[in-house]
């Protein structure tokens, strides 16, 4: 990827603040850090919002990215923030097909024609229908990509849907990594079955 200033860098960073600071060795370090989030998220909002109210992927490029539905979900802004909701709505509609999830438009191409979709993508929907209380759409986001494994139970990088098989990377340790994840955020949604 290029060098440019991505809108997902800075707010997972300030994301990290809030939750370090959550846990500060004294109030002098809460607030330094809490006001060091507060910065990165003004300034983030002032250069990085599209005009339709959701996270650009970089000041200078409006498009849309998996990586920016992380932030609010580790802990940047709360479910019911409008950037948060304007965000996952704009890309479940512009970069979602059938439960698969894409990261990125690389080009005017159908996106199943452009790459494969990216199974940590479809984690990341889950956890963010999560985030929102919608525990039977997370849950079917992720039934759907964890179904999407090889043979030994191995995850690749990229999930072809139209010919049901891995791409990329295998195994993809991130994919893994999302996925147990994942699987341990909703057993411990209150009322569902663990």
């Amino acid at each position: 990827m290029d060098d440019r200033a991505w809108t997902h860098s800075r707010l997972i960073c300030a994301a990290g603040l809030r939750r370090i600071a959550a846990v500060a060795p004294d109030a002098a370090r809460e607030r330094e850090w809490t006001e060091l989030a507060d910065t990165i998220l003004a300034h983030t909002t002032a250069h990085a919002l599209h005009p339709d109210g959701h996270w650009q992927r970089a000041p200078d490029d409006p498009r849309l990215d998996a990586a920016l539905l992380l932030p609010p979900v580790r802990g940047l802004l709360p479910a019911d923030d409008p950037r948060t909701r304007a965000t996952l709505h704009a890309y479940s509609e512009r970069l979602t097909r059938d439960h698969y999830a894409y990261r990125f438009r690389h080009d005017e191409r159908p996106l199943e024609e452009a790459e494969g979709a990216f199974l940590l993508c479809g984690f990341v929907m889950a956890l963010a229908e999560h985030h929102q209380g919608r525990e039977v759409e997370a849950h079917r986001w992720f039934e759907r990509n964890r179904d999407a494994c090889g043979a030994a139970g191995l995850y690749s990088e990229e999930y072809d849907i139209a010919q049901r098989q891995l791409r990329g990377n295998l195994p993809q340790a991130f994919v893994h990594a999302l996925m147990l994840d994942t699987a341990a955020t909703l057993a411990r949604t209150p009322g569902l079955p663990s």
